[in-house]
């Protein structure tokens, strides 16, 4: 079998990538390792009932009429109308430092503007100032890691004020430990503070079928349980691939979405990039009760929070670290559907060692899941109010979860720390997309894969 196009992964990036190839080249062949596409955005069921998994909010809310921001450029890219997502906002977040400060923010950037001109008026013309620079940044230019935590210390000379700031955008998109990258910031300060947070009015499952539909429509095709085992080249010039099976199919051109260092490893070759230590998380889902009252925060979106006297942001000594994290409640989106129960999620730090140290050991991995979920619930309740005797469901993923069901290294959702923001990692016709090209969160990662498409692989066919 031949194809002009292979794309390897079929997450939202390599889904979007292949969609926007078949608009105009409808022989490719998207290879899913798994039964279900989705990747870290994905579903299961429990008791004929389906859980998301990874899917918490969408960044980069926009506005019909904003034809230049990533969501709609997206929707154009894919051929896919606003009106098929069904479009809901978030009511509001917030970003809590427990005993410390806390910040507002939602869709409209003044509330942001306004929480920190009141509660940080020092930094109010610091503030003024980093908008404007980073409304003048290009964070897609290839350059050197520049500390975020630097820049915005320069700025705003407040540590809590900058924490604060941080914490969401790193808990949302940085691969690294205690810091970001520069350019990783403004791409997700846009995503998160200037644009915004939205979730379509179904599932994930529905808006992967609504991918699927738009890709077969356009005569693509889609191989699950299609394990590749090799890359086939000469050199730098890529022939094709061998799956798990022993199959092989030759191909023009490779597209790849499941990690720079996933991939190199099956062009059996080393990939020469630094190896920095990779971030775990661990999230639990808790299904409550509709008519659970929550006496805090019962109509917040997310919250970000820290309850330690200073965030830190990096692998935990022990298995988890619930001292930070996310909670989030998915129902509440303006306009959303009421679902039969309510649902919190809470996210942390986890070490994927510490967790595959107890791994072959069934009865002591699911102590320590049960200990982390009370842990969390623990904290969760401090800042929600309780709700422990209305839970009717629990499940924990940890960083083995996620590598066993996406094959992300150690679990890290968030890829390797050292991106590759042109795709480019040195063959003539393979090139990389997705989390390791540095763009994060569902709209930005399928960009990444309808990028290097643009760029790459339709001008030379």
């Amino acid at each position: 079998m031949h194809v002009p196009l292979l794309i390897i992964g079929g997450g939202l990036s390599g889904l979007a990538a292949a969609l926007r190839f078949a608009r105009f080249i409808p022989d490719v062949l998207l290879l899913e390792q798994h039964s279900r596409v989705g990747g870290l955005n994905s579903y299961y069921y429990r008791n004929s009932r389906l859980f998301e998994t990874g899917l918490h909010a969408i960044t980069n809310f926009a506005h019909p009429k904003d034809k230049h921001a990533p969501l709609n450029r997206l929707l154009r890219q894919l051929k896919i109308k606003r009106s098929e997502l069904e479009i809901h906002q978030q009511n509001h977040s917030e970003i809590r430092f427990i005993d410390q400060e806390s910040l507002s923010f939602s869709n409209d950037f003044s509330l942001l503007q306004s929480e920190i001109q009141t509660k940080f008026p020092d930094c109010s013309h610091g503030f003024i100032a980093l908008l404007q620079y980073i409304e003048s940044y290009d964070p897609f230019i290839p350059l050197p890691f520049i500390s975020a935590k630097q820049v915005l210390n320069n700025y705003l000379k407040n540590d809590l004020l900058t924490d604060m700031l941080l914490c969401p955008l790193m808990y949302y998109g940085s691969a690294i430990e205690r810091d970001m990258d520069f350019s990783q910031f403004v791409i997700m300060f846009r995503a998160i503070f200037l644009e915004g947070m939205f979730r379509p009015g179904g599932t994930i499952k529905d808006l992967l079928d609504l991918l699927l539909k738009h890709y077969a429509t356009h005569g693509g095709s889609i191989r699950k349980n299609a394990s590749v085992k090799r890359i086939l080249h000469t050199n730098k010039t890529i022939q094709g691939v061998t799956l798990a099976s022993g199959e092989e199919i030759t191909c023009d051109y490779i597209l790849s979405t499941i990690g720079s260092e996933e991939t190199f490893t099956l062009l059996d070759e080393p990939s020469g990039i630094q190896k920095l230590p990779r971030l775990g998380f661990i999230e639990t889902i808790f299904e409550i009760e509709k008519s659970t009252p929550l006496e805090h925060a019962h109509d917040s979106t997310i919250i970000f929070f820290n309850s330690a006297e200073k965030f830190s942001y990096q692998q935990p000594e022990s298995l988890f670290d619930c001292n930070s994290g996310v909670i989030c409640m998915p129902q509440n989106f303006y306009g959303l559907p009421q679902l039969p129960f309510k649902e919190i999620r809470t996210t942390h730090l986890a070490n994927y060692d510490e967790w595959h140290l107890i791994h072959n050991d069934p009865f002591t991995y699911n102590k320590a899941k049960e200990h982390t979920a009370h842990s969390s619930l623990l904290i969760a309740e401090k800042i929600l109010g309780n709700f422990a005797q209305n839970v009717v469901y629990c499940d924990t993923f940890t960083p083995l979860t996620i590598e066993r069901y996406t094959g992300k290294k150690k679990g890290s959702i968030y890829g390797n720390p050292i991106k590759i923001k042109d795709g480019n990692i040195g063959y003539n016709n393979l090139f990389l997309a997705g989390t390791d090209q540095g763009f994060l969160g569902i709209v930005g990662s399928m960009l990444s894969g309808v990028s290097i498409v643009n760029q790459h692989i339709l001008p030379r066919l």
